[in-house]
């Protein structure tokens, strides 16, 4: 897993999954097991980690889904991959007043981290 485009989309799936076990079906097939989470927010270590951060954010925003916005870009070989996408959170067909901008690095084709920036918050989300 060495394409941008398909990183991103893959993530983002991730995150609009509501199923549980599906979550986790996706985060075995995509991310090291020690993989780690991190933004100005939350942090979340391995998967356990990471799939309680996206409950969390599901639950606060049980009407929202994230969406890409642009194009991600990376570069790097299957032994060592780094991507960079921006995303919205929100109602679908509206505006998402949520936005940030994520990296990736990835590994042996699996994510081995996730750094993220908020772009926009409004006050109270």
């Amino acid at each position: 897993m060495t394409d941008a485009q398909t990183i991103a989309s893959r993530y983002i799936d991730l995150w609009n999954e509501r199923t549980p076990a599906r979550r986790r079906e996706l985060l075995n097939q995509n991310w090291a097991k020690d993989a780690r989470y991190v933004d100005p927010l939350m942090s979340g270590d391995g998967h356990d980690g990471v799939d309680a951060l996206i409950a969390g954010v599901q639950q606060r925003f049980p009407d929202f889904k994230f969406k890409l916005i642009g194009e991600p870009n990376g570069y790097g070989d299957q032994a060592r991959f780094a991507c960079r996408f921006s995303w919205g959170l929100g109602p679908d067909g509206a505006d998402a007043p949520i936005k940030g901008t994520d990296f990736a690095v990835l590994s042996g084709g699996r994510i081995q981290g996730i750094t993220g920036f908020l772009d926009q918050v409004p006050a109270g989300a």
